[in-house]
């Protein structure tokens, strides 16, 4: 448990980020399944569309530093592949 005066404002910042970055989080997964659930349907504009607006999503993930860019360019590319993949 936090002590001093400054570890208390601690664990509230801590506190508070956590909520922040568990939000954003939960919006980028969103937009991931709903690309997901569009290449299950094999609907190819549906899916092209629903990649569109994940993208900017994810790098915003990798500018607020919730993900690695390097994993966000990993999902990028497999989802694009699966989407080209939809004939």
């Amino acid at each position: 448990m936090a002590n001093t005066p400054q570890a208390k404002k601690r664990a509230r910042q801590n506190e508070r980020r956590f909520q922040v970055n568990k939000a954003r989080r939960s919006r980028v997964r969103t937009f991931l399944r709903k690309v997901e659930e569009a290449i299950e349907s094999g609907n190819k504009d549906d899916a092209f569309a629903a990649l569109r607006a994940a993208q900017p999503e994810l790098m915003r993930g990798v500018t607020k530093g919730i993900f690695h860019k390097n994993t966000v360019a990993r999902k990028m590319s497999r989802l694009s592949s699966r989407v080209k993949a939809i004939a």
